[in-house]
């Protein structure tokens, strides 16, 4: 009876920074492989989360909209609160949402420009990981944690210290929890994109560097040769690392560069 009575649980996704780029691409994503998705982003973002949550119901999925800060805890805290009250639990958390800041050199790097980086990329993970893993915990039926590392979380690159070092942070929380959790049948894995045409590496400097993405890639000393992606294929891996039958893959950070670097 009571697998019976846990085949019919719809599971719930959680997914930060879903108003744009990888984000809402991971949601519709997870929408459309039948999870009930929470759509998060700060509250000035509000109208493009519920644009999203509109796409996704159009489409046949089930979509809520949770607004706050991941880099303040009351508002993380609130905010898995009111999805286990609207959408009936939490079995997937995507702690996507980050920043990228100013491409400038570290000497050029003001502490107020650091710090909002650490806030979102890190703390803002942390703290989605852990009370994340506190419902999941509660539940007592597992999860996934999915968190947002970068290739600049496995090599530095110029311009993008504060990025780079957010990035390596992540990797860590993703390593350290997967060990912790893994006693509670909760797997941590993240993502580490290399340069995805998203709002964050497109520019209108393109249009003279090369195309979609070049500045970004010039200004962090990669060749103009360097492979661009599209956001569905972030969305895919954590489609799969999302799965069931993904229970065995935990505490990796999975890099996804076109073969930029070697994982």
């Amino acid at each position: 009876m009571a697998s019976t009575v846990a085949a019919t649980i719809k599971r719930v996704a959680l997914i930060t920074g879903a108003s744009q780029g990888i984000g809402k691409c991971i949601a519709q994503r997870l929408a459309s492989d039948g999870l009930r998705v929470a759509l998060n982003d700060i509250a000035t973002k509000r109208d493009q989360l519920q644009d999203v949550a509109a796409q996704i119901r159009t489409s046949g999925g089930e979509a809520i909209v949770v607004t706050a800060d991941v880099s303040r805890e009351d508002d993380v805290k609130a905010m898995t609160t009111q999805v286990v009250q609207e959408a009936g639990g939490l079995d997937v958390m995507v702690a996507n949402a980050g920043i990228l800041g100013p491409f400038k050199p570290l000497h050029e790097v003001s502490a107020e420009e650091f710090d909002q980086i650490i806030a979102v990329n890190v703390r803002g993970v942390m703290l989605s990981y852990k009370h994340a893993a506190q419902q999941m915990i509660k539940q007592g039926r597992g999860g996934r944690i999915i968190g947002a590392a970068s290739m600049a979380g496995r090599q530095g690159f110029p311009n993008i210290g504060p990025y780079t070092a957010s990035k390596f942070a992540v990797r860590g929380l993703t390593h350290s929890a997967a060990k912790e959790l893994m006693q509670h049948k909760i797997t941590v894995n993240a993502y580490a994109p290399g340069i995805i045409l998203t709002s964050m590496n497109l520019y209108e400097e393109d249009s003279v560097n090369g195309g979609p993405g070049s500045t970004a890639v010039k200004s962090i000393g990669l060749p103009p040769q360097t492979p661009v992606g599209e956001p569905e294929v972030i969305a895919s891996l954590v489609s799969y690392l999302a799965k069931p039958e993904a229970h065995f893959i935990t505490g990796q950070t999975i890099t996804i560069c076109g073969g930029i670097m070697p994982s």
